[in-house]
C-alpha cells in the first residue's frame, strides 16, 4: 500500500477502504513517512471529490484512534459534552456549563484557542488565569467535586487530527464537509461522556455560511455519532450577528460573569442560552416540561448557585477568585468609542468584520502560537436594529495598545445607519437530533 495509488484513487472519484484511510492516518502522522505535500494532496483530492458515509466513518475511527480516549464512567451521573464551531461574541459554554451543573449536570468540555476572527475558549479562560492544561486526574477530580472542567486538548488526544487541521489551514482544504466532520466526531468521541450538544453556528460570522452546509455537516456528524450509539442534539444558530455586545476575551468573560449575576447582555444570547440548556434538561430527562425547565434555570441564576459553581471551577484552575468576582481583570489602558455619524437604526454590514476589527485591535490571531492581547475586544454599545442618536456611543473598542487610524477606520466602514429596522433570522435556527 502507498500514498499515491490512494491520492490517485481519489482523484478518480474512487471509493478508499478502511485499510487504505488507516495507512494514511497512521503513516501520516505516527510513523511520519507520508510528506506533508502529499498529504495535502490527498486533502485536496477530497474536498474536490468528497467522501462518502462510510469512507467518513473509516477517517474519523482511524483519527480518534491515532491517540488516547478519556473513560468518565467512574464519575456518577449524567455527563455531557457542549461544542460550537465558534463565532463573535461566542462566549456561551462559559456561561452554560456553571448552570448545567448547579442543575446537578457534569459538563466535561475540551476547547482550543482561537484563530483569525472567531474567539476561542481556551484563549477567554488564559484571560483571568486558568490553566487549561490538565490531564484526565484533574478531569475527573473537577468533574467529582465541581461538576464540570473546560480544558485544552492534549497533545495524546486526537493527534491525527491536530497536524491534519493545521495542514488544511495552510492549503485550502478547511471547508471539506467530510473533514470538518471527521475533526469534530473524533474530538467528541475521545471523551466518553452521556451525551453530545453541538452549536453549529450559519452566517457570515460562523464558520458554515449557508444553512445548507450546516445543515449537511449536522446530518454527517449525527450519522457518525448514531454508528458509536452516542446520543447527540445539534443546534444551528444564526451568526449573522454577534453573539451579545462583548466580544474579545476577557472582555467576554466579565459579560460572562454578568449573565450568571442576571444581568445577560441582550435577550438574543439569552434566548439561546435558555433554549439550548432547556434542550439538555429535556434530553437528559432531567425535566419533562419546558416551563419547569426555564424555571430551573432561573432558579440556580436567581440564589446564586451558578456563579457559585463558576467562582469554585475557575478557581480549582488556578485563577484568583477575588479577582475574578471583582472584575479587575479587565482593565484595557485605551480606549475609544464610535461615535453615530447621524441618528437611525444601527447595522453592521459584517459580523465576520466586526471580528476582524477585534483582531486588529489586538485579541485574535493568525497562527495559535502568536500572543494575543487579552485586553483588546469590542463593546457594542448598540446591537444590530437598536436606535442610536446622532453623537451617541455605537461601540467601544479596546486595547492595551494605542488604538489605530486604521483600525478605527475598519471598524467604521462595517457601520451603517438605516432609516428602518429590517429582519433578522432568529437565533436559532434548526434544532436537529
Amino acid at each position: 500500500m502507498d500514498i499515491l495509488s490512494i491520492i490517485e484513487k481519489k482523484r478518480n472519484k474512487q471509493i478508499l477502504s478502511k485499510e487504505e484511510i488507516g495507512f494514511f492516518i497512521n503513516a501520516y502522522t505516527k510513523e511520519h513517512i507520508i510528506k506533508d505535500y502529499q498529504a495535502s494532496a490527498l486533502l485536496m483530492a477530497i474536498t474536490l471529490n468528497g467522501l462518502n458515509d462510510q469512507e467518513t466513518l473509516y477517517l474519523t475511527d482511524a483519527m480518534l484512534r491515532s491517540g488516547v480516549t478519556i473513560d468518565l464512567s467512574c464519575i456518577k451521573g449524567i455527563k455531557i459534552d457542549k461544542h460550537s464551531t465558534g463565532g463573535v461574541g461566542d462566549k456561551v459554554s462559559l456561561i452554560l456549563a456553571p448552570i448545567c451543573a448547579a442543575l446537578g449536570i457534569k459538563v466535561a468540555k475540551l476547547s482550543g484557542k482561537g484563530l483569525g476572527h472567531t474567539g476561542g475558549t481556551i484563549d477567554k479562560l488564559e484571560a483571568i488565569n486558568v490553566n487549561c492544561y490538565i490531564g484526565k486526574p484533574k478531569y475527573l477530580s473537577l468533574l467529582k467535586n465541581v461538576g464540570m472542567f473546560i480544558a485544552a486538548q492534549t497533545e495524546d488526544l486526537v493527534p491525527a487530527d491536530r497536524a491534519l487541521y493545521a495542514l488544511r489551514n495552510a492549503t485550502g482544504t478547511v471547508q471539506s464537509i467530510p473533514l470538518i466532520a471527521s475533526s469534530i466526531a473524533s474530538k467528541k468521541l475521545a471523551l466518553k461522556t452521556d451525551y453530545i450538544f453541538l452549536d453549529v453556528k450559519v452566517g457570515d460570522g460562523g464558520f458554515n455560511t449557508t444553512i445548507d452546509d450546516a445543515v449537511k455537516l449536522s446530518r454527517e456528524l449525527l450519522k457518525i455519532f448514531k454508528a458509536y450509539k452516542r446520543k447527540c442534539v445539534i443546534h444551528i444558530t444564526n451568526m449573522t450577528q454577534p453573539l451579545g455586545r462583548a466580544i474579545g476575551n476577557a472582555i467576554e468573560v466579565k459579560s460572562s460573569v454578568e449573565f450568571l449575576k442576571g444581568n445577560p447582555e441582550c435577550p438574543e444570547i439569552k434566548t439561546l442560552i435558555d433554549d439550548f440548556i432547556i434542550d439538555i434538561l429535556m434530553t437528559t430527562k432531567k425535566c419533562n416540561d419546558r416551563i419547569k425547565a426555564q424555571r430551573m434555570i432561573d432558579t440556580v441564576i436567581n440564589n446564586g448557585s451558578a456563579l457559585k459553581i463558576f467562582y469554585k471551577w475557575v478557581s480549582a484552575q488556578g485563577a484568583n477568585q477575588k479577582l475574578v468576582a471583582s472584575g479587575n481583570y479587565f482593565k484595557p489602558k485605551y480606549h475609544y468609542e464610535v461615535k453615530a455619524p447621524q441618528s437611525g437604526f444601527v447595522n453592521y454590514k459584517s459580523t465576520k468584520s466586526i471580528g476582524l476589527s477585534s483582531f486588529f485591535l489586538g485579541a485574535g490571531r493568525l497562527k495559535k502560537e502568536d500572543p494575543l492581547d487579552y485586553q483588546a475586544g469590542i463593546y457594542l454599545n448598540k446591537i444590530k436594529n437598536e436606535y442610536a442618536h446622532k453623537g451617541d456611543t455605537i461601540a467601544t473598542l479596546y486595547s492595551s495598545k494605542l488604538i489605530s487610524k486604521e483600525a478605527i477606520t475598519h471598524f467604521n466602514n462595517n457601520l451603517e445607519i438605516n432609516q428602518k429596522q429590517f429582519k433578522i433570522n432568529p437565533i436559532i435556527i434548526k434544532v436537529m437530533k
